[in-house]
């Protein structure tokens, strides 16, 4: 089985057999043009000025005098050079004058009893088979005159400009192909610089291919959204090994400890040397904290891992009933710390439970920080830590923006920028429980609901966090009643 053609192969032969088409309609049209135009031009010749009627009778009669059989089937031959001429009596006879006779048809015949000066144009034939344009005129007394024009030169001219007209289609042609060719190589050379990048990248993986792009045609803004989604490839590949490589790294920790651990309790098993209660109960307990903290450092690994799409299908969600949740579960947490809540009602379509979790992630990161010495804030980060000072967290939930702000120490203005990256601590804060994914966590699923999250320090001391929803503050369907 053949293969298809060519993207180049095809659009030359579609320019090819446009351009073939066009001349083919341009000159069949010149062609009937010329052909009525001569046409007409034989017709007015015959319809023109000239001996008419009785003049050809009186010059038959004067024919027959001579011993001719006027107007009994007898002709009267001039040079080839003189129009056949031929005059019909009632009866039929005819007398024809110049070089042949042109062949009589019922419709000529009918002519004879109609008014004078009626006429008639048709083609007809001699009775040496030449093509002619024949006028047939009545004379009245039962007469026509036949006035006819041979059509060879006609019929010459015809067929000479048919071949004229058909070698320059035949040139145009051959010329549209060649155009179409130059025109299909200029016009696909972007595509096939595209074609090279994209056979490049699937051969070697080089994400960082990027294609010249020129001018704001079609071709320009395909190249332009081939090169943003080679950036987009690069930076989602980039993020994921980062993704792999903090993630190890932050593993590390804990599994090392817990080695350390489980090593000193079969130690101590196997040389029946037993840990004494208080070291014992204290290594168990070591070993469920970090148990516990590897559990929380997996599942926000795999909330960071889900794409856009893989959610639950979006529902009306009641979002100021989510902040109460949140707040109910961070004082259980917040020890002396006051949490201070004001909230309006704000419906909001999205998933609730990972809109819950950005919310607690939020008020645990206040909790943890409010009324922290200024070397303790930890920007970035989000987990559960024991409170330092009784500062309060106020909460405020107005016209779909939520506002949670501490009295902590506020963020280093250098690290305003990364305290949504995943695993970013400041180096202050190293020390501190967390894995810096709780405001990265908070930024994917505001991102996903369609808001948007900031996180500023705050006029007075403290950060304040701004995290807005499209939504209003009535359910759907209850809006103007």
């Amino acid at each position: 089985m053949r293969g298809r053609r060519s993207l180049r192969a095809r659009l030359t032969l579609l320019v090819a057999v446009a351009v073939a088409a066009a001349i083919a309609v341009c000159a069949g049209a010149c062609w009937f043009i010329v052909r009525t135009a001569l046409l007409n031009q034989v017709d007015r010749s015959l319809s023109g000025p000239g001996p008419r009627g009785d003049g050809w009778v009186a010059f038959c009669e004067s024919n027959a005098a001579a011993g001719d059989d006027f107007l009994r089937g007898g002709a009267r031959r001039f040079p080839p050079h003189v129009p056949p001429i031929q005059v019909v009596d009632a009866q039929g006879g005819v007398c024809s004058l110049g070089d042949g006779a042109v062949e009589v048809v019922p419709a000529d015949l009918a002519l004879r009893n109609a008014p004078v000066g009626t006429e008639r144009l048709r083609d007809g034939v001699t009775t040496d088979g030449a093509e002619v344009r024949v006028l047939t005129r009545t004379i009245g007394g039962g007469r026509v005159v036949m006035e006819a024009r041979r059509l060879g030169e006609f019929q010459s001219t015809l067929t000479t400009l048919a071949v004229i007209l058909a070698g320059v289609a035949g040139f145009g042609v051959v010329g549209a192909a060649t155009a179409g060719r130059i025109i299909a190589r200029t016009a696909l050379r972007p595509v096939e610089r595209l074609t090279g990048a994209v056979e490049h990248i699937a051969r070697t993986e080089d994400l960082d291919t990027r294609i010249p792009v020129e001018g704001t045609d079609e071709l320009a803004r395909l190249g332009s959204s081939f090169n943003a989604m080679t950036a987009a490839l690069a930076g989602s590949r980039e993020r994921q090994r980062r993704l792999v490589a903090d993630a190890g790294h932050e593993l590390r920790t804990p599994l090392t400890s817990l080695r350390t651990n489980v090593d000193l309790l079969l130690r101590s098993e196997n040389t029946g040397r037993p840990l004494a209660p208080e070291t014992r109960h204290r290594l168990l307990g070591s070993l469920k904290a970090q148990f516990e903290e590897m559990s929380t450092l997996i599942g926000d690994l795999l909330q960071l891992s889900r794409s856009a799409g893989e959610h639950e299908p979006y529902v009306e969600v009641a979002f100021h009933g989510v902040v109460e949740s949140a707040v109910d579960r961070a004082r259980l947490r917040a020890g002396d710390i006051p949490i201070e809540v004001d909230i309006e009602p704000w419906y909001v379509r999205g998933d609730r439970a990972a809109l819950q979790r950005a919310v607690v992630n939020l008020l645990d990161n206040a909790v943890k920080f409010s009324g922290a010495p200024a070397e303790g804030r930890a920007a970035g980060d989000a987990e559960a830590g024991g409170p330092v000072a009784a500062g309060p967290v106020e909460v405020r939930l107005r016209g779909g923006e939520l506002t949670v702000r501490d009295h902590g120490p506020g963020i280093a203005q250098e690290d305003l920028a990364y305290v949504f990256d995943r695993f970013w601590r400041s180096s202050s804060a190293r020390s501190m429980p967390g894995s810096g994914l709780g405001l990265a966590i908070v930024a994917q699923a505001v991102r996903d609901a369609g808001g948007e999250v900031v996180l500023e320090n705050a006029d007075g001391g403290g950060a304040l966090a701004r995290l807005r929803l499209p939504g209003s503050p009535a359910p759907e369907g209850t809006a103007g009643r």
